[in-house]
């Protein structure tokens, strides 16, 4: 057991005996103890005793984002409702919040999160918490202080408390100089926005808790993740609740105004290649590499991928659909400058080897998929 850990508890102990603690979330020196904030014990989420089951204690941080929430669903389907507890800083809707086991939890209170995760005795951590791209550039303090600030509490609350941590990071965590067609895992990565250079922060922190401390750290590189449940706005897609990022947010706009208006204006390049992957697929692999046996990892950071599609490629997919559609592009300088700093595709060959990764959803099946959800009363029933 690593030395801080056992300084760690024998502080625990001496502050506990002395009926006292403090904890300030954002100074890196902390003194662990006893905080007066107590969560009820008739909480929805004390119903079921970590003892009465084998499965996980599951807490997502950030949850109320679409990968969050969609996560809760699979994992709830998976290991029991109340296994899996949501948490965020916002009050989410009536359908979330009476779907499971729901907290207020600020990444930034240190103590107060791992007062959450002792009083739940929480196994695994989800940490979906950020501010994505647009949002972080605007304000830079924000970005620093919640995507690495809030990391580093929840690194040091899950080596305290030998706790399994998934952290996601993206296809931004790329830069120009890395090496694009394909991305390999281990390569260049000189990403040049606040959210791309604190998930790099992120991945190489992650392996560094595994190393010093034994911190069983997982991460996948997701790549822009398309949903059907997301609508598209502002250009930008920070307000998606999943890490599409800047440019990819055209994969989703294509088939609502297929729908609405039957007329669609790309922002890139017809021939700009990006690796996209449908949600279910995304959930898919994040439940896997968190249910695979720590030794088949070779690696904490992976990088997955289900296909590398051009919006001209897209295009003529959802054309089959909807025979009318009428495509032009009008190519925005800065969104087609980050996408073109971004992979075309990503070697996902290590994680297919280590922990059996493989994905469903090709681009037709994606379409299709898109198209059926949507609605059956719109411009492609009535094309059909």
């Amino acid at each position: 057991m690593p030395i801080v850990r056992n300084v760690s508890r024998a502080v625990g102990r001496l502050l506990q005996s002395s009926g006292c603690g403090c904890g300030i979330p954002t100074v890196p020196v902390r003194c662990i103890g006893v905080s007066p904030r107590q969560v009820t014990s008739d909480a929805s989420f004390h119903s079921v005793s970590f003892s009465e089951s084998d499965h996980p204690r599951v807490l997502i941080t950030g949850g109320l984002g679409q990968l969050g929430v969609g996560l809760a669903k699979l994992l709830r389907k998976r290991f029991g409702r109340n296994n899996v507890i949501l948490s965020d800083i916002r009050k989410p809707a009536d359908n979330v919040f009476y779907s499971g086991p729901f907290i207020y939890a600020d990444i930034l209170d240190y103590k107060n999160l791992r007062e959450i995760v002792v009083n739940n005795r929480i196994t695994w951590l989800i940490h979906y918490s950020a501010l994505l791209s647009a949002v972080g550039e605007a304000n830079v303090p924000l970005a620093r202080a919640v995507n690495i600030t809030g990391l580093h509490n929840v690194l040091d609350i899950a080596a305290e408390h030998n706790l399994r941590l998934f952290v996601p990071s993206t296809i931004g965590a790329f830069g120009p100089t890395s090496p694009r067609d394909p991305t390999p895992d281990l390569c260049i990565q000189r990403p040049r926005t606040i959210y791309g250079v604190s998930k790099v922060h992120a991945e190489l922190m992650g392996e560094y808790y595994h190393y010093r401390h034994g911190l069983d750290f997982r991460c996948l590189r997701y790549p822009g993740v398309i949903s059907a449940d997301s609508q598209p706005g502002g250009g930008t897609t920070d307000e998606y609740t999943h890490p599409l990022l800047f440019s990819t947010y055209y994969a989703v706009q294509i088939f609502h105004d297929a729908i609405k208006t039957g007329k669609f204006q790309c922002n890139l390049k017809p021939d700009t290649r990006l690796p996209m992957m449908y949600i279910d697929d995304c959930l898919k692999a994040t439940l896997e590499v968190m249910e695979a046996p720590a030794e088949t990892l070779s690696m904490r950071t992976y990088n997955i991928s289900a296909m590398s599609f051009t919006p001209e490629e897209l295009a003529q997919e959802v054309q089959k659909h909807v025979p009318e559609l009428q495509v032009t592009y009008k190519v925005d300088d800065v969104r087609q400058a980050i996408a073109d700093s971004w992979p075309m595709n990503f070697d996902d060959r290590n994680a297919r080897r280590d922990w059996g990764w493989k994905h469903d959803y090709d681009l037709p099946e994606l379409v299709t998929t898109m198209f059926n959800f949507l609605g059956s009363d719109s411009r492609i029933a009535q094309a059909n």
